[in-house]
């Protein structure tokens, strides 16, 4: 197989699991707390991450930058992991995964770095297009008062959409090593949830081999696997090419949830996901073209999927984390997001 299809279907593959951790995070909370399942999910990334560093001793140690960045992105990122683990736990999964996409139009919002003036009325247009495919999506079988899963998946998507930013603001010019950084969130959130779910950890005990297997699946394949590949990825193409291939992770997610969970789309929630999908892409075409356009002078970068799921960890890493070669959400809260 050439490179290029080679890199293309690595990319493709990651867009897939972390289309695929929605179900295996509705899943999982199925049979366990929610919290129980952030804990193990952070706690399993971190133990594999500790031992691929462990292989790597020329490396080095952390560094200053990599420890006092890392603490603060753990943070924000496990905030993103506890909404949307919540979130996908009372929607459908494919609802969750196309929701949670809104990050793409989101974060420019947010994040104006590289931006010369206000984004173009276009940007807005495809945003517009956005809120309405959601709304769509919440209708489900006919109008009706908000889900609590889509609203907390319509907040998973903002609070991934500041983490992203974030990431972009505290790594822009200084050399970190993604694994180092992501291990460093993984730490961060196993701590952050051991006290939580602690009272609950029995309950890992109970939960038999298809419960530790999502677990597995979680931690190591949609967390670990897919950033240590899409690293392997994107310094093999450009960034505009790898960001329209990891931003189809929720056609992934909608394809999962109807073919394995039984996910039943109306011709409503159909429309919204056609909407959704094409607003997405059409507002970071915009946005990438606008900040292509910024003066010499100012960072061309631009926000995706982030850390969210690492070790994401959340990452559900499109385009400023793809030229960056960073971690991308979201357990989401992947995080991906989605890189755990």
């Amino acid at each position: 197989m050439p490179d290029a299809r080679r890199t293309d279907a690595v990319l493709l593959l990651v867009a897939l699991v972390w289309g695929s951790s929605y179900l295996s995070a509705q899943t999982a909370t199925a049979v366990l707390p929610v919290l129980v399942v952030l804990f193990a999910r952070y706690a399993l990334s971190a133990l594999a991450c500790l031992g691929l560093i462990a292989t790597d001793r020329k490396s080095g140690g952390w560094t200053r930058d990599e420890i006092r960045i890392g603490v603060p992105l753990g943070v924000t990122q496990a905030a993103v992991l506890v909404v949307e683990t919540y979130g996908v736990a009372h929607t459908s999964a494919a609802n969750a995964g196309l929701i949670i996409s809104l990050t793409i139009v989101i974060t420019p919002l947010i994040d104006r770095t590289g931006h010369r003036g206000g984004l173009p009325l276009s940007f807005y247009a495809a945003a517009g297009v956005c809120l309405l495919a959601v709304g769509l999506l919440m209708s489900g079988n006919g109008f009706h008062a908000p889900r609590l899963g889509d609203l907390l998946m319509l907040a998973a998507a903002l609070i991934r959409a500041v983490h992203v930013a974030l990431v972009g603001r505290l790594t822009v010019n200084r050399a970190i090593r993604p694994l180092r950084l992501t291990t460093v969130q993984t730490l961060v959130g196993s701590a952050l949830f051991l006290l939580p779910a602690s009272g609950e950890l029995s309950t890992l005990a109970h939960i038999g081999v298809a419960g530790w297997a999502q677990l597995l699946y979680l931690a190591l394949f949609c967390s670990v696997f897919a950033f240590l590949a899409q690293t392997w990825a994107v310094q093999r193409t450009s960034a505009s090419r790898a960001s329209l291939l990891l931003g189809t992770e929720p056609i992934w997610a909608a394809a999962v949830g109807i073919g394995l969970a039984g996910d039943h789309f109306t011709p409503l929630t159909a429309l919204g996901a056609t909407l959704l999908i094409t607003g997405t892409y059409w507002g970071q075409a915009v946005e990438r073209a606008h900040r292509s356009a910024a003066p010499p002078g100012l960072p061309a970068h631009s926000g995706a999927r982030g850390t969210a799921r690492p070790a994401t960890a959340d990452p559900q890493l499109k385009d400023k984390l793809v030229q960056q070669a960073l971690p991308a959400e979201r357990q989401g809260t992947e995080e991906a997001q989605r890189a755990v």
